[in-house]
Formats: structure tokens, sequence, C-alpha cells
């Protein structure tokens, strides 16, 4: 993944758990990239509506 080394430390702060054997908090984490996902799949379904549109004209 190629991202900054602050990007890397907020995104790092928001799933670390010092009491996780591996020092992230696995639910919370899984609920990050559920989210980002979602985010995906609206934002595809949206250019997908668009391209069918610009189609049928």
């Amino acid at each position: 993944m190629n991202i900054s080394e602050q990007e890397y430390e907020e995104i790092l702060e928001q799933i670390k758990d010092e009491d996780s054997p591996v020092g992230i908090d696995a639910g919370k984490t899984h609920v990050l990239i559920l989210q980002k996902l979602l985010r995906i799949e609206r934002r595809l379904e949206a250019l997908e509506m668009r391209f069918f549109e610009e189609e049928e004209e």
C-alpha cells in the first residue's frame, strides 16, 4: 500500500489496541474496512448509473 507516513499513523491510531495480543482491535479494523468497501460500492454504483445514462442518450 502506497500511503504517506502520516496517513499510516492516523490509521494505526484508530485501530491499535494495547490490550490485544496482535496490537490492533480486530472488530474496529473490520468495521473500518467494511465502511470503506461500502463507500467504494456506492461510488461504483453512481458511476455505473452515469455510464448507462450516457449510453442511452
